[in-house]
């Protein structure tokens, strides 16, 4: 996105906030609430920047060839999202494994995946999905596995007001769908 394209976003949702903001009852020109809109659309932007990223740009050329056919496992990636469904944060953790099939991805890619996706309104089941598919995608893996572990606000702060509650999601591809044995060493190593 340009610099010009940017401002016309920051300034029209700078405008949509101090919108809300008036109707939810308040006044946006006392001292707390001034520069809130802008804020608060700039602060959008960023939560929600996945959408002005793809994954060419994300992996960058990091996939090098290797001879190594045993599982590679990242655990415990952090990430936070925002639900589709209420714009409300879900914060949680991601653990991704794959066989690799002559090739593998550079380390840092697997965290900027997880945010490329996670940076956009999302359920949680398709963040699972679409992170496990750009992995394939990617190096050709063999198999994938990615487990996502999340507490998500809008089940804890609206609604059923459950503050203990927990998701977990799972996506198993190739070997580690076909394989119980695969599957099982995967999942106990990310506990």
């Amino acid at each position: 996105m340009s610099d010009t394209d940017n401002k016309t976003t920051t300034d029209a949702l700078t405008d949509y906030y101090r919108d809300v903001i008036t109707l939810l009852g308040e006044d946006v020109e006392r001292e707390g609430l001034v520069d809130t809109p802008s804020r608060a659309a700039k602060a959008m932007q960023f939560l929600t920047h996945g959408y002005g990223l793809s994954l060419e740009e994300v992996v960058n050329g990091a996939v090098f060839t290797s001879e190594s056919d045993e599982m590679v496992l990242v655990k415990d990636i952090e990430l936070y999202s925002l639900c589709e469904h209420h714009i409300l944060p879900f914060i949680g953790r991601c653990h991704i494994a794959y066989l690799p099939n002559g090739k593998v991805l550079g380390l840092s890619k697997f965290a900027r995946i997880v945010d490329m996706y996670a940076r956009r309104l999302q359920i949680q089941e398709q963040l699972t999905l679409q992170i496990a598919q750009a992995v394939e995608e990617v190096t050709g893996a063999k198999g994938v596995a990615v487990v996502i572990e999340a507490r998500h606000m809008c089940m804890m702060m609206r609604g059923v007001q459950k503050q203990n509650s927990s998701m977990t999601t799972s996506v198993m591809r190739g070997g580690f769908r076909e394989n119980h044995r695969t599957r099982q060493e995967f999942l106990s190593l990310i506990k």
